[in-house]
């Protein structure tokens, strides 16, 4: 059935059509019965017209013509209608017999009454009308609701598998109904849910790893210190590993709320992109290009400069030479591009560099990075309903990454 047909989209509506078309029917079918059966009770109770002539004593016709009987009760005898040929029309009667009028108080104590049809005689007509149509009706709407009440158990074990913690489980959708509907919301809230879950684990796993690494410089640092002071050039490495674990922690937490959609992560509010891209770049020396003025985007400012940040953290630690910071105006949106002239990215590899700890290969032994700056510039970028992507540097060798976010209305 059609998407947009009304009776496939609502199941209530195919109940309510079942029903209304079950009832019609057997109400056609009863009608037809009903019919049959007083067709019979008119014959029955009035038979077709007999010809009756009346003589006299001299065997001379007095009256002729076509009696026809009429109904009557039983108590009042029996009365017959006559129609002459010469149009004239007379009412004949009859007086009961003594034993017809002492069973005339009795129910069906008539021939013509014992001559109906059982199933037509009241109360006996309405009662079996009645239970033949609801049991029709009955029948004819078990299909639908069974079939209905199957996806609802299906839903329901699946939902029960799903609280005891297998998040594997899917709902089949079938249809374009409620029922389908609501499978469907529940295997987008599942697949969420999984997702969550496994990003949370592989960012718990992968942020242990990470922890190690400085908390054991720190402590072999200590170790050699002894009772000696510490030189200056051990007070540097100290310091710089407890910034790279102060920056791990800050980041994994970070990292942390912008995957809860109801964390608070800031007020946004309207963000001059030009000047916050201005400021970032003197802080790191890159070279700014603006293509466009009046960036406004409606942001948290404190998560956008982090974004960009993160960016241009990125590109020196790979870049060969000056990185540079071009905004621009694109259908409607604000772009960052931010250009290093490094080794670049593998186009395989330009979606992975993304995820969370993760690091091309041989550049996890670079200085600096823990691994999640991309993946923070991401889901800022997200929180934001941006976008952000790697290609190549239209300029020459490196890799440019595209910021892009809505302008602010």
């Amino acid at each position: 059935m059609s998407a947009t047909n009304p009776f496939a989209r609502h199941l209530y509506l195919r109940i309510w059509l079942a029903v209304v078309a079950g009832v019609a029917v057997l109400t056609l079918a009863v009608g037809w019965a009903w019919r049959v059966a007083a067709e019979q009770n008119a014959q029955t109770l009035a038979p077709p017209a007999r010809e009756i002539v009346l003589r006299d004593e001299q065997g001379r016709i007095v009256l002729q013509g076509l009696a026809a009987r009429q109904p009557t009760a039983p108590a009042q005898g029996l009365e017959f209608l006559v129609a002459t040929e010469q149009g004239g029309s007379y009412v004949l009667q009859m007086a009961p017999r003594a034993e017809r009028a002492e069973r005339a108080g009795r129910p069906g104590a008539g021939p013509a009454h014992r001559a109906m049809m059982f199933w037509t005689r009241p109360p006996f007509g309405f009662a079996w009308m009645l239970a033949v149509v609801g049991i029709a009706v009955a029948v004819g709407v078990f299909p639908i609701i069974r079939r209905l009440t199957q996806r609802l158990e299906a839903l329901q074990r699946s939902v029960q598998r799903f609280g005891e913690g297998d998040l594997s489980v899917r709902v089949p959708a079938q249809g374009h109904d409620e029922v389908a509907h609501l499978a469907r919301q529940f295997n987008a809230a599942a697949e969420r849910v999984e997702a969550l879950v496994k990003a949370h684990k592989s960012l718990l796993a992968n942020a242990s790893h990470e922890l190690r690494s400085p908390l054991a410089r720190i402590r072999m640092g200590l170790e050699l210190m002894g009772a000696q002071p510490p030189s200056a050039a051990l007070r540097e490495e100290l310091q710089r590993n407890i910034a790279e674990l102060d920056q791990l922690v800050e980041e994994i937490l970070l990292a942390s709320r912008l995957d809860v959609r109801e964390a608070d992560v800031g007020t946004s509010e309207h963000v001059d992109l030009v000047g916050l891209a201005a400021e970032e770049c003197a802080r790191s020396g890159a070279e700014l290009e603006v293509q466009a003025d009046g960036l406004e985007v409606q942001a948290v400012a404190r998560l956008l400069r982090r974004a960009l940040r993160n960016l241009l953290e990125n590109a020196r630690r790979y870049s060969h030479g000056p990185v540079s910071v071009t905004l621009v105006r694109h259908a409607g949106m604000a772009e960052v591009r931010v250009c290093d002239q490094g080794p670049g990215v593998p186009a395989a590899l330009r979606e992975r560099i993304f995820e969370p700890f993760y690091r091309l290969p041989g550049a996890s032994e670079r200085a600096g990075g823990v691994g999640l700056g991309l993946a923070l510039v991401r889901s800022i970028a997200g929180r934001h309903q941006g976008t952000v992507h790697c290609e190549n540097n239209p300029r020459g060798p490196g890799a440019c990454f595209v910021l892009r976010l809505p302008l602010a209305a």
